[in-house]
């Protein structure tokens, strides 16, 4: 489903991808480990598109995404939860969630919402809640289910476990591997194995921006 081919990523004159190669199946769930600065964000990010790549190659089925416009990249099937969340704090839930189909005209918006409520079932309570009213966990499952409006084939979650309650990380470890079941294909990138060891098929672990197969 996804391969990443001798990958290069800069910003500014720091290099921080050197030569990155993964394969991810389809239907897979892989870890992306490493220590904060180790440059999980970073590949993240290039797969988007929101970073361009100095050398190299994305392909996700059958699209060369190093040629494809950051706003052509979710619609594909992609959807990207960052490590802060970027939730919009005056947005309502359902709002928040709806902003991918309205940036990117994705038909069948309100399908789309349903199947989020249904994969998420804390969502649908706090549709009208104000994103700023949320705690740090449901802030998490609200940006997963953003993920979700555009994510139908491949999840990219960035530290989904970090800042969030024990109670509520494992709750968000039950909703990923029920994102899994679904037969999406994920990418989870943690500090540590700590949450999501016993879902995944395979681990890629990254330092210095080097990233070999475990």
């Amino acid at each position: 489903m996804l391969t990443v081919s001798e990958l290069d990523v800069s910003i500014g004159t720091v290099d921080i991808l050197r030569r990155v190669s993964l394969e991810l199946p389809g239907g897979a769930m892989a870890g992306l480990i490493g220590r904060n600065g180790a440059g999980k964000t970073t590949l993240m990010r290039s797969i988007m598109g929101l970073l361009p790549a100095r050398h190299g190659r994305i392909r996700f089925h059958d699209h060369e995404l190093t040629r494809t416009p950051a706003h052509l990249r979710a619609p594909l099937g992609i959807g990207y939860m960052p490590e802060d969340r970027r939730l919009v704090p005056e947005l309502s839930v359902q709002e928040n969630i709806l902003v991918p189909a309205w940036a990117t005209q994705l038909p069948a918006s309100t399908e789309r919402w349903q199947r989020v409520c249904a994969m998420i079932p804390e969502i649908q309570p706090l549709a009208e809640r104000k994103a700023l009213q949320l705690s740090g966990g449901q802030q998490k499952l609200v940006a997963i289910g953003r993920a979700l409006m555009c994510g139908s084939r491949l999840l990219l979650l960035d530290e989904p476990f970090e800042g969030v309650a024990p109670a509520l990380s494992r709750r968000i470890a039950e909703v990923i591997a029920g994102l899994k079941r679904e037969g999406l294909s994920i990418i989870v990138s943690e500090s540590d194995l700590q949450h999501s060891a016993e879902m995944l098929d395979c681990v890629f672990r990254i330092e210095r921006g080097e990233v070999r197969r475990e």
